[in-house]
């Protein structure tokens, strides 16, 4: 902050503007120079944005003195930390406004013990090198102050180093990824608490009532933001209903507010990371607001502001201070004793949340990463506790180096274990229902939303059955058919950029989603993709893999008329489909929306959905009964299995047997006939003892002989559900579905699935048809898509 007021005091503003204007352009240059040559490597941006700053500071150019004094100007260094702050602000808001709150509370405790169990321990080596470290650098401070302040930069973690690295490793979506984001945040929140209460104690007599007194003001004035911001955000919505996004002026006023906050918190004297945070997490992020201004910041601030931030932090360290072996000593030390408390209290933490040990290092080492808060108590150190311009620099260049090692350390085992990060995407028969399920919902155009915003809603069943659910918007990317006209002869459509594609539906899905947010209270993230059709299915697995998505939903390619009939749409919808079901790193889902108009189709507390899970054996329908079960969960939701069994073994009881005698335990018996169905009838077995047997979920067997029978069975049902869920296919040359496949006509449907999404098959209920992930090679031939 007083470098804010030593810029606006300044009379020169434009020698030293151009000065910063020249070291940002450098550092941007470089950053994006390095950045070209470490990606092969798998390094990540961080790391060189940092090593472009130290480049650019005084262990590089500035060291040279023509540069030094034509470009590089002492004053322009206050106008850097000027910029430097005002990003800090708006990466920090911009963080909170991402950060998805239900999973970080869900997150907290073990969050808070990684935090404090790696904090401790680093204080702890922090204690024991103190002394050596304190006489080597002949400090004149407090022993106890100094103490104290090692502690904190050797046990502080930076969040915003810790998000952007997560984020370039594709971990941010990870487990252990959310893990270290949340324990990070902790960090530093923790440290600017007890940063602010020493410098309030500090003040002595009088000095800690008036630094109380500004404190709650700081407080009371937050609040008073945070209703603001609520208010503003519902009026603004309601201002643009009819606009995709908010005005420039509008996102002007919201950015300005939080400037304003932010340097009035900064001028009573505390840091504002915890003010910009707060703001960004308690925004409303339902509406038009939330999604104009991530939609706004988040390209400048990952292209340019961040770049320029880390570069300050490289930018700072000036290795030409260190002139002998008794500093690099002390480098050396305190590095050491980082990464040795941090991978010390951090396993510690992993083995009591019982982690496995290879993520325990990962998170470990990103618990090493140090950024602002570190470079803030190291600058007050020098101001206040009168720190020299040697130890000043010794303690920057250890946290650079620092965080320059363990980036690359970090990169480097994400790569090596690759596998292990990055492809856990299990089936949901092996998932625990009380585990969180990430789902990617895709539609084409707003017919489609209100189908799959009630299946959301049905698949969120309670706060201990969890769900992180995304919407993808599907917009094909039309073929360029004049490609070959001159600039001029071009029409306005020829320019527009991706933002404007899609139309009015964007416009309606917005709203949509928007209405269902704030009636169900389940948050939904959108998710825009334009590609061509026959690309279109890399984006859904890519977004899919970037989420780690256990399922993802598609919509059918035809829709049904109001006459009941079934219409064809787009063939490429239908093309997308395939591909998806081919080459998807997940379990794949496709709705055919088949409701009747006027039947609402998101549960309520005045309706009940009724559901049927269709099992006639194999992996499909595993999966099926698996996604089944946590919809059935839902209060509003009465779920029954039908499990369909050949009459061929009737008489042999295949499937389960169930035994109830006075109250004894219910027995399930595997018949000889089905040695080859294990896994049906251990799945079956756990399903009908844990569910059924308690009275959750409803279950009926039907005896068939083949697929008339069948059929016939299908039909009877089909006015008594509002949704039918059931597996794609793989049950080999099952009996019960014999001479189905004379009128398939969408064999990506299976058999089962096509009879119920045939025009000519008049039911009043949706469809569901689920298909288990299982790894294949590469070179498959779409053949494969057909059952078998």
């Amino acid at each position: 902050m007083d470098a804010t007021q030593r810029v606006v005091c300044n009379g020169d503003l434009i020698n030293p503007l151009f000065t910063l204007g020249v070291e940002m352009s450098c550092i941007l240059v470089l950053s994006h120079f390095f950045h070209l040559v470490l990606k092969p490597f798998g390094q990540p941006g961080p790391i060189a944005q940092i090593l472009a700053g130290f480049v650019v500071g005084g262990s590089g150019l500035s060291r040279i003195k023509a540069i030094r004094d034509y470009f590089f100007q002492v004053a322009a260094a206050d106008y850097y930390q000027t910029l430097a702050l005002f990003s800090r602000i708006l990466f920090m808001f911009l963080i909170g406004l991402e950060t998805d709150v239900p999973t970080m509370v869900r997150n907290l405790r073990p969050a808070m013990t990684v935090c404090y169990s790696s904090g401790l321990s680093s204080c702890i080596f922090a204690a024991a090198i103190s002394p050596f470290i304190y006489h080597q650098i002949n400090s004149h401070t407090s022993k106890l102050t100094f103490v104290i302040v090692l502690m904190m930069i050797i046990g502080n973690t930076a969040s915003p180093v810790v998000t952007r690295l997560a984020a370039e490793l594709k971990l941010a979506t990870s487990d252990i990824g959310q893990l270290a984001i949340s324990s990070s945040l902790i960090s530093d929140l923790s440290c600017l608490i007890v940063l602010a209460l020493m410098t309030t104690l500090s003040k002595g007599g009088s000095g800690i009532w008036e630094r109380i007194k500004a404190g709650f003001l700081c407080i009371i004035l937050i609040v008073a933001i945070i209703f603001l911001n609520k208010h503003a955000s519902a009026w603004l919505n309601q201002r643009n209903r009819n606009q995709k996004y908010l005005k420039n002026a509008e996102v002007f006023c919201i950015l300005s507010l939080l400037f304003a906050t932010s340097m009035f918190i900064e001028l009573m004297g505390y840091n504002s990371i915890i003010t910009s945070f707060l703001l960004g997490v308690m925004f409303p992020k339902q509406g038009k607001a939330a999604r104009t201004l991530i939609h706004k910041l988040t390209y400048p601030i990952h292209t340019f502001v961040l770049p320029m931030y880390f570069g300050f932090t490289g930018f700072q360290a000036d290795i030409s201070q260190i002139k002998n072996i008794r500093e690099v000593l002390v480098i050396f030390l305190v590095v050491l004793s980082s990464i040795g408390g941090k991978i010390g209290g951090t396993l510690i933490a992993c083995r009591y949340l019982k982690i496995p040990m290879n993520e325990g290092i990962v998170l470990a080492i990103l618990m090493n990463l140090k950024g602002h808060v570190d470079l803030l108590l190291i600058g007050l150190s020098t101001d206040k506790q009168k720190w020299n311009g040697a130890t000043y620099s010794l303690f920057l260049v250890t946290v650079v180096i620092n965080t320059v090692i363990v980036g690359p350390i970090v990169a480097l085992i994400v790569r090596k274990e690759r596998n292990i990060f990055t492809d856990k995407q299990v089936s949901l028969e092996l998932q625990n229902p009380d585990n969180e399920l990430r789902l990617l919902a895709c539609v084409h155009g707003p017919r489609h939303v209100p189908a799959m915003v009630g299946l959301i809603a049905a698949s969120n069943t309670s706060k201990t059955m969890p769900i992180t659910a995304y919407l993808m918007h599907l917009i094909e990317l039309p073929e360029k058919t004049r490609a070959n006209l001159m600039y001029h002869e071009l029409e306005d459509d020829d320019f527009s950029d991706v933002e404007d594609y899609g139309g009015n539906d964007v416009l309606e899905i917005n709203d949509a989603v928007d209405a269902f947010i704030t009636e169900k209270g389940i948050m939904v993230r959108q998710v825009k993709c334009v590609s061509p059709y026959a690309t279109m299915y890399e984006d859904v697995c890519n977004g899919a893999e970037d989420i780690r998505a256990s399922i993802i939903i598609l919509p059918f390619h035809k829709h049904q008329r109001i006459d009941g009939k079934m219409e064809s749409g787009k063939e490429g919808t239908r093309t997308t489909n395939q591909k998806v079901l081919r080459h998807a790193p997940c379990s794949v889902a496709i709705l055919v929306d088949r409701a009747l108009p006027g039947v609402p189709r998101i549960p309520g507390e005045d309706t009940v959905q009724h559901i049927a899970a269709l099992f006639f054996g194999g992996p499909d329908d595993r999966e099926a009964l698996a996604y089944g079960i946590r919809i059935g969960m839902h209060p509003h939701v009465n779920l029954t299995v039908v499990k369909f069994t050949s009459a061929l073994l009737s008489k042999s009881r295949a499937g389960i047997n169930v035994a109830l005698d006075n109250g004894e335990e219910v027995l399930m018996a595997m018949s000889s006939h089905e040695t080859d169905c294990e896994a049906d009838s251990a799945f079956l077995a756990d399903f009908y003892n844990r569910y059924v047997t308690s009275g959750k979920v409803g279950y009926i067997e039907k005896i068939v002989d083949n697929g008339a029978e069948t059929a016939t069975a299908l039909r009877d049902m089909g006015d008594m559900y509002s949704l039918f869920i059931v597996g794609k296919g793989k049950r080999g040359l099952s009996p019960l579905t014999t001479g189905m496949s004379d009128w398939e006509e969408c064999p990506e449907l299976g058999r089962v699935g096509d009879l119920l999404a045939s025009s000519d098959f008049e039911i009043n209920g949706s469809v569901l048809i689920i298909q288990q992930h299982r790894r294949q090679s590469k070179d498959l031939i779409d053949d494969e898509l057909l059952e078998m």
